[in-house]
């Protein structure tokens, strides 16, 4: 892979690259792009940048001050598989045209400064984040939303619900039952191939693939396992994983989606989020305490758990996310940690005696998060957490259905809401400053943006249950 725009350069030329598509990612976590003739493509990309118009992406400059540059991250270049003439991916960071500083509100920008902020603590030099995306692929979705109707429709030859559909050529029966599709071979599991060819296409563009395998959701619910990275690193992949997954589910016929609960009474999606803090090669998370933590490992998860209601409104950033946030479908909907409950928020996962594959795993998130934002969000958290001492309490290492209603009502719990955990990070968002990470004036534009973009339009419509519930009433 190139590493340097002169490699980048010369990729160019060795590889006769017609086009150069230049992707950045938005507030909300959707890549956006500008293709350019490969002649138009020099040093000057990586440095100075390209101007585009800033005024149309979501949540950024208004038009009166809509000028911005995307500087490409020769580090990133691949070749677009899924384009049939020859175009090179770069992805970039936003630049200010008339300073040249980082942008405050772009995403991987705001990521490189939360690691600058980790090298002027003298804490470690390396942030490590591992996530686990889900998702499901559905044959067919529909949806509208009218003045006088509103529906959705999602289906798929595996889903539970079509055992007694007449197919072409025939019902075999050979759907995973709910709850129940976690690893089951084919004919069950019919979508191997396709997740084969999604995890080697991230192989062959650079993502450090793992493995693959169905999730636990009827309907085709499916994982792809990619190692872990450094934290800007991460982002890319995670982005670029979302890419591979919906592009080569068009070409099999499918639909991807990312939506952490597009089926009613089955698990949903989410993305667990593995991280780590080395130091000098060394990694930091490793000692004699509780797991075969470090006692900075502890205050890391302290300062999770404390600010996990705040954390959660980029990590789990959508009204959809909390109707996966609730008991009985897997969800870590218990803010506490824990070695093996897989209901806590931090889970520890076994990593023998190895000392650097000791890493917590925050469970919460989903892959609808900005990655950027995400991981640096949770990673500001456990800073504040090492940087104050902060105490994570005991762990959790009971069944957390067998708590009697008096012990479970002393574990905190996930918000139940998107509003409430924009009101949490409106009134906990200080960790966050640090270093100037992040800006009052980002944070004020999340929550506004998504008030007025998500929250109130929800709020305005009749949803189709309630007609169940109160058309005769």
């Amino acid at each position: 892979m190139a590493k340097t725009a002169q490699e980048v350069l010369q990729m160019i030329r060795d590889q006769n690259i017609e086009v150069v598509d230049l992707k950045f990612v938005d507030m909300l976590g959707t890549w956006q792009h500008c293709t350019y003739a490969s002649e138009l493509i020099d040093e000057d990309t990586f440095t100075m940048g390209m101007p585009f118009d800033g005024s149309s992406i979501r949540g950024w400059k208004a038009i009166n001050d809509s000028d911005m540059l995307k500087c490409a991250d020769p580090g990133t270049a691949w070749i677009d598989p899924f384009m049939s003439t020859p175009t090179l991916s770069l992805i970039c960071t936003i630049k200010e045209p008339r300073t040249g500083n980082l942008y405050a509100r772009c995403p991987r920008a705001i990521a490189q400064r939360a690691l600058d902020y980790l090298y002027s603590t003298g804490i470690g030099d390396v942030a490590f984040f591992g996530p686990e995306a889900e998702f499901f692929l559905f044959d067919d979705v529909r949806f509208d939303q009218k003045e006088h109707e509103g529906f959705y429709h999602v289906d798929s030859s595996e889903g539970r619900w079509n055992t007694g559909k007449k197919e072409e050529g025939g019902n075999l029966g050979y759907k995973p039952r709910y709850k129940e599709g976690y690893f089951p071979v084919p004919p069950i599991d019919s979508q191997q191939d396709i997740r084969t060819e999604m995890l080697l296409t991230m192989g062959k563009l650079g993502v450090p693939i793992e493995k693959h395998h169905h999730e636990v959701a009827t309907g085709g619910q499916n994982e792809l396992g990619i190692k872990f990275d450094k934290l800007i690193q991460s982002g890319d992949n995670l982005m670029t994983y979302k890419y591979v997954v919906k592009n080569v589910a068009r070409k099999w016929g499918k639909t991807a989606t990312f939506m952490p609960k597009p089926l009613f009474n089955d698990n949903g999606s989410g993305m667990h989020t593995h991280q780590s803090i080395w130091k000098d090669g060394q990694p930091l998370f490793a000692g004699d305490k509780y797991a075969g933590l470090s006692q900075l490992a502890l205050w890391y998860i302290g300062g999770l758990l404390k600010h996990a209601p705040a954390i959660l409104a980029f990590t789990n950033p959508t009204t959809n996310s909390y109707k996966r946030l609730v008991p009985g479908f897997e969800a870590p909907v218990n803010l506490a940690y824990s070695q093996g409950n897989r209901s806590a928020s931090i889970r520890i996962p076994l990593s023998g005696a190895n000392p650097k594959a000791k890493r917590l795993e925050f469970r919460c998130p989903d892959a609808m998060a900005n990655p950027y934002l995400a991981f640096s969000v949770m990673f500001m958290a456990g800073l504040d957490g090492i940087k104050n001492q902060i105490d994570p309490g005991e762990p959790l290492d009971k069944n957390i259905y067998e708590l009697t209603p008096a012990e479970l009502a002393q574990v905190p719990s996930t918000p139940g809401s998107l509003e409430d955990a924009l009101a949490a990070l409106e009134k906990d968002h200080e960790f966050l400053l640090a270093g100037g990470v992040f800006s009052e004036d980002f944070i004020e534009n999340w929550i506004a943006w998504k008030l007025d973009n998500e929250i109130n339009p929800m709020r305005l419509r009749p949803h189709p249950y309630e007609f169940s519930l109160y058309y005769d009433g």
